[in-house]
């Protein structure tokens, strides 16, 4: 069960890295380099959505460490 657990840990934080360094290293700036304001929108909207996943990844792995925080 563990080796499960760590296998998906590590799968999860490998997709992660990768979408990270595609927004920011590809579509990121090439969103902010156009310019208009619909594709800023839509830079603003990808960053937020970025910053959610982030979030989400940290209450996970949180989770996953430590199954019973938080109940008494």
């Amino acid at each position: 069960m563990f080796a499960m657990k760590l296998t998906l840990l590590l799968l999860g934080a490998l997709l992660y890295l990768v979408g990270t360094c595609t927004w920011f290293i590809w579509i990121g700036p090439d969103l902010v380099g156009t310019g208009t304001t619909e594709v800023l929108l839509y830079a603003f909207a990808g960053t937020c959505t970025w910053l959610l996943i982030t979030f989400g990844q940290a209450i996970q792995i949180i989770k996953t460490a430590r199954p019973t925080a938080g109940k008494r």
